[in-house]
């Protein structure tokens, strides 16, 4: 079934709804987020990414995010309220977002920082509120355990990956690979207008 050209779905809804099972799992970005209204903002498509991105944080953000994208061809929206996560769990959420057909705008609420900066980065539009804050931090690996071979070649797949952060990053900003490393390295806060002359976001919501 073609859930874009069935004329008896419901709006952001499936065919043979299952209230018990929609809308998709999205269990760390909705901690504290009454299930009304979590289920409420999906219906107007908007997906949350709140506190640590983690890898289980990343399976329900992408569920969403998927679902929303065969539901129809409108944007989806992102909200952002997060300090950092998993760089692992950011690059399965950013997978997703470039293989949407549905464009993907990024708002951030509150902050963006470390891994989760990568993945505003990965939107088609990006935009913050007044108070916004970014920070620029190089993603940690997360804990790793083994022989001296299983650390060693995990630590080349952390390397290869923050690679593909920082050059999305170059893409997006416009600014020089040395540059956008340097202040990852050194953790650069950005304020909103910053983030803007920065090239990380597009337009500030609210702006006096």
């Amino acid at each position: 079934m073609n859930l874009r050209h069935d004329p008896m779905m419901r709006w952001g809804q499936p065919p043979h709804h299952n209230p018990d099972a929609w809308p998709p799992p999205n269990p760390a970005p909705g901690a504290g987020v009454p299930g009304w209204l979590e289920e409420r903002l999906f219906d107007q498509r908007i997906v949350m990414i709140r506190g640590q991105l983690t890898h289980e944080a990343a399976t329900g953000i992408s569920a969403a995010l998927l679902t929303l994208d065969a539901a129809g061809p409108a944007p989806v929206q992102l909200h952002v309220a997060s300090d950092g996560g998993e760089l692992g769990a950011a690059l399965t959420v950013i997978d997703v977002i470039d293989t949407m057909t549905a464009p993907v705008h990024a708002l951030v609420t509150s902050q963006a920082g470390g891994a989760v900066v990568a993945v505003l980065a990965a939107a088609d539009k990006r935009s913050a509120y007044r108070h916004a804050r970014f920070r620029l931090t190089e993603p940690r690996a997360a804990g790793v355990t083994g022989t001296a071979d299983e650390v060693t070649r995990a630590a080349g797949q952390h390397l290869r990956e923050l690679e593909e952060i920082v050059l999305r990053l170059v893409e997006v900003t416009g600014q020089s690979r040395s540059r956008v490393e340097d202040d990852l390295a050194a953790g650069r806060t950005l304020s909103v207008q910053e983030a803007v002359e920065y090239g990380l976001i597009d337009d500030i919501v609210g702006k006096a």
